[in-house]
């Protein structure tokens, strides 16, 4: 079935990080036609009668249609804990999440949030991200089953534990290795569905579970590897006297054979300049997760540090639920540019939206499939309301250019700029029924 969109489109002509005035890498063509066939974009070209003939065009005005967001960490399990009290790294996972995650040996509790969850990813305009289950492999079944029901693109997997958690929540190397396997052969590449080995973390994985993670890793090419790194530093400490061989955290991950491209590490709030050049030189990708990270007091993100011209370390947006506080990218765009000034670093919108689009795409190895408003790429799209609320309105009004309009965006929106949701070409989320 061909349809289109119309309506301005957003996308870049190159990284912003790269260049010398990033907000000349955005690139708004503003009233063009994109035309969808088979769950792919088939064109994109300035709006012309002849080229709509024929078609059933969502025609969207004031509003602005953007790759669909991506989010390179989050955990689907906590979203029944989001917005717990605080507390530090640890003890908010004594306390709220490992009490909640013993909860999804229920298939029918995990079958109930993988529903929900994904259902509030949509409506956030979020149609890819990298998600953490729980050691049950129902959980993974679970979210599967609801992603593969709405053809979105995710990345999910299994969380191997065996030591330093509840005893609910533990595995073994052996049986981590062996459900695992089962479930890679069971999903990965079934449909969108892309499958990530995934320890939570060094201190709950013992050196045998991290090798038989990285075994698993490599005997399955295109499978990912995601994990935490650095994300406190009281966990800091803890992994030091648990691998005192070790250079360093990310080192305990290298030296187990766990960098590599598709390995995705969250938070990596305080890492060195040697493990962020181990990253570079390994092609590992970092989710920077603002929200979470101020949440829990851990710490300031370097981003800018990351991305150095002279050896940039591949970044994506993470939201991680449910230490972090929202499903929005917009709303975790605006706590990265806080993030970023408290630093000393001014984060554009350019920055935002294309960490959001085609830097996280590149971060989870997928670009030239998703990121892009392009031919030949998934017809993942969100459209975005300039005039989703009065504020928005009335701001819009003075915004005196594209980059001005995005930053307000990325300031003052939220889940309700969000006005449509297109998932491989199909309408999964229509805030108000406008459009198509």
């Amino acid at each position: 079935m061909r349809r289109a969109l119309r309506g301005a489109v957003l996308g870049f002509t190159g990284d912003p990080f790269l260049a010398e005035d990033p907000a000349a890498t955005l690139r708004i063509t503003e009233d063009a036609l994109v035309v969808l066939e088979d769950g792919l974009i088939a064109e994109v070209a300035p709006y012309d009668p002849a080229r709509a003939r024929g078609l059933e065009v969502a025609h969207y005005q004031d509003a602005l249609i953007c790759p669909g967001f991506i989010d390179c960490h989050v955990h689907y399990p906590q979203t029944q804990m989001i917005g717990a009290f605080g507390e530090q790294l640890l003890d908010w996972l004594n306390t709220y999440t490992f009490p909640a995650e013993q909860d999804y040996a229920d298939p029918t509790h995990a079958a109930e949030a993988a529903k929900l969850f994904l259902a509030e990813l949509l409506r956030n305009g979020t149609t890819t991200a990298a998600v953490y289950c729980t050691v049950h492999p129902q959980s993974v079944e679970a979210f599967f089953a609801e992603s593969h029901r709405l053809n979105t693109r995710m990345i999910a997997g299994k969380v191997l534990m065996d030591r330093n958690a509840p005893d609910a929540l533990l595995d073994t190397a052996e049986r981590g290795y062996a459900e695992s396997k089962a479930l890679i052969e069971r999903w990965h590449g079934v449909g969108r569905q892309l499958y990530a080995v995934t320890p939570r973390f060094a201190p709950t994985s013992s050196p045998a579970q991290l090798a038989a993670a990285s075994r698993l890793w490599r005997e399955h090419p295109g499978t990912y590897l995601q994990t935490h790194l650095s994300e406190n530093e009281a966990e800091i400490a803890w992994v030091r006297a648990l691998f005192p061989e070790a250079d360093s955290y990310l080192d305990v991950y290298h030296r187990a054979g766990l960098t590599g491209r598709r390995a995705i590490f969250g938070h990596a709030v305080h890492l060195s300049e040697a493990e962020f050049g181990c990253c570079h030189r390994t092609g590992s990708a970092l989710a920077h997760c603002p929200t979470s990270n101020l949440f829990l007091g851990s710490g300031l993100f370097r981003l800018f540090d990351a991305r150095r011209r002279e050896r940039p370390v591949c970044v994506g947006l993470g939201t991680d639920l449910g230490a972090g506080t929202s499903f929005s990218q917009l709303r975790t765009l605006g706590e990265a540019y806080k993030v970023a000034r408290a630093l000393g670093t001014r984060l554009t919108a350019a920055h935002g939206f294309w960490l959001a689009t085609e830097g996280a795409a590149q971060a989870l190895d997928l670009a030239g499939r998703i990121g892009r408003v392009a031919p030949g790429y998934e017809a993942d799209l969100t459209v975005l309301d300039l005039k989703a609320t009065p504020l928005l309105r009335y701001r819009m009004r003075h915004a005196r250019d594209w980059a001005e309009r995005l930053f307000v965006l990325m300031t003052l929106g939220d889940d309700r700029a969000v006005r449509a949701t297109w998932v491989a070409g199909v309408p999964r989320h229509q805030r108000d029924g406008a459009g198509g």
